[in-house]
């Protein structure tokens, strides 16, 4: 009967050595070995196209990257060439149009997309609203733990995330048909209820195949990941049966120190070295140096200007704050000096700096909102299932967000209008689904046609119940009261109650002593505004 060794590894005078530690039956080992992730088999390949041989239609892939940043491009840009088909794809979003998982999108090759958001890939969200294209949308911090509780082993949890909305529910639209109903709808989840807090159930994920991007390699196999490049790429090492890793790198042993390796190898088993690497910016966003934002009488400019500065009095010494994208983004530029507020971004950042200057533009660093920043001192990047850990955790202190709509009582809705427009929720089911967190929502009072925001019952997918803690709006300010809902605290300059009254479509309490907006008490007695 054959005989396999079975090699381990020693270490002596800090040199490794390898050694045959016992010989067993070669039936013995396939049947000891047969359901395993084959991590014995690890090997580096030349090429791309070596590397995902064994990746045939049908296929279930884990792909690692957020945006453009820490994408695999070389490994998706074989797939291209073998043109499988009928895949189903975990990744946050698909790129896009024209390059990353967008290319695969374009080329028929992908059956169902399990995503957080479609943003600006026309291409995702056309073969989505016109039925050639499953689309499975979940919040970003449960994806990112489903593909952790996948590779941990774990097949289920808990997650407040979710609660009170179509996740929960279950009829979110799947798939459409041609004309624009809906043939699959997504299932309802378990609810429990925990220290007085509702609960829903999520499965984990694992797939077939992962494909990561890591900056280096040593020749032991440890992987290290280059600032936001990490995002999705370590949980889903983790949770795939056969994990492929393309690297900038490879070094030797003792180059990436034992305390830097951020996946061991026993989590991968291919490896190739990319030939070359476009490393495309989704979002190029810089700031020119000594330049003051200019003024300007844009009346819409005014508007936005208003909001976001009543925003920023919300920021405190120390706070830990999460900013959308977009507007409320904005509220960090009037942060007042001398002030520490630790900015948090849910792509893996602590310590979120500017805009860099041209000169600092770093693909491999990059917002929420996929642009360019910067990191300040003492900063600190972390993985995807770590920075939603500490969001549902209840660390983040405050979170500023747009809306479509803010109901009575707090209910919020801003990531989809079905049939029509699907940006997809990202991380901000999530970012509402602490009762620890302070919840803003900034946005105008009413939308083009002149139809307010704020009503007594959204109408829109929810994206959080009861979630809202104030709306900040060009008009006024509410705070929300679970018992008796909208209370106007402040009023816009060239606003009076009569003229909230009629801009809003639902009915709100007047606080006894309603402000000037913007207008604060400070510790002397004096008032400022924003």
């Amino acid at each position: 009967m054959a005989a396999v060794k079975v090699f381990g590894v020693c270490t002596r005078n800090s040199v490794l050595q390898t050694k045959a530690l016992y010989s067993v039956p070669a039936s013995e080992l396939s049947r000891k070995f047969s359901t395993s992730r084959t991590h014995y088999r690890a090997k580096f390949f030349d090429s791309a196209e070596e590397a995902i041989h064994d990746i045939k239609d049908d296929s279930k892939l884990l792909v690692g990257g957020f945006g453009l940043c820490g994408i695999p491009e070389n490994l998706i840009a074989a797939l291209l060439q073998t043109k499988v088909k009928g895949l189903t794809v975990v990744s946050n979003n698909a790129g896009v149009d024209n390059f990353g998982l967008g290319l695969l999108l374009r080329q028929k090759q992908i059956k169902r997309m399990i995503s957080s958001y479609v943003g600006e890939n026309a291409e995702f969200e056309r073969q989505y609203l016109e039925g050639e294209l499953e689309v499975e949308l979940t919040p970003q911090g449960t994806l990112a733990e489903r593909i952790r509780a996948g590779g941990a082993g774990i097949p289920a949890f808990f997650t407040p995330t979710g609660y009170g909305t179509l996740i929960q529910e279950g009829g979110a639209p799947v798939k459409y048909n041609t004309d624009k109903t809906v043939e699959i709808i997504s299932d309802p989840r378990e609810v429990r209820e925990f220290n007085g807090f509702k609960y829903i159930m999520e499965e984990a994920i694992t797939s077939d195949f992962a494909l990561i991007k890591a900056h280096k390699v040593n020749k032991v196999e440890n992987l290290t990941f280059r600032k936001k490049a990490r995002n999705f790429n370590p949980p889903m090492c983790k949770a795939g049966r056969i994990t492929k890793a393309e690297v900038e790198e490879i070094v030797e042993v003792g180059e990436i120190p034992p305390e830097d390796v951020h996946v061991p190898h026993v989590y991968v088993q291919r490896f190739i070295k990319g030939p070359s690497y476009e490393k495309r910016i989704e979002r190029l966003t810089t700031r020119t140096e000594g330049k003051e934002e200019p003024e300007t009488n844009d009346k819409a400019a005014e508007m936005r200007n208003r909001i976001i500065k009543r925003a920023a009095l919300e920021f405190h010494d120390g706070i830990y704050a999460n900013l959308g994208i977009g507007m409320p983004m904005l509220a960090s530029n009037y942060i007042p000096p001398g002030m520490t507020v630790h900015l948090q971004s849910e792509n893996g950042i602590m310590g979120l700096g500017p805009y860099p200057l041209p000169s600092e533009v770093d693909p491999d660093l990059i917002n929420a909102g996929k642009q360019t920043v910067t990191n300040i001192p003492g900063s600190s990047f972390f993985s995807s299932d770590d920075s939603f850990a500490m969001i549902r955790g209840g660390h983040i202190n405050l979170t500023i967000l747009g809306a479509l709509q803010v109901s009575r009582y707090g209910d919020l809705a801003n990531w989809m209008i079905p049939g029509r427009l699907v940006k997809g929720m990202g991380g901000a089911m999530d970012l509402v689904s602490s009762h620890k967190t302070k919840v803003i929502v900034t946005m105008e009072h009413q939308d083009k046609k002149g139809n307010s925001k704020i009503v007594n019952s959204c109408d829109l997918p929810l994206t959080g119940k009861n979630c809202v803690d104030m709306t900040i709006t060009d008009k006024c300010v509410f705070d929300v009261d679970s018992e008796k809902g909208l209370i106007l605290t402040e009023i816009a300059e060239n606003e009076d109650v009569a003229s909230i009254v009629g801009a809003t479509n639902c009915e709100f309490v007047v606080a006894p002593d309603v402000k000037v907006m913007g207008q604060i008490q400070i510790d002397n007695g004096e008032t400022t505004h924003c």
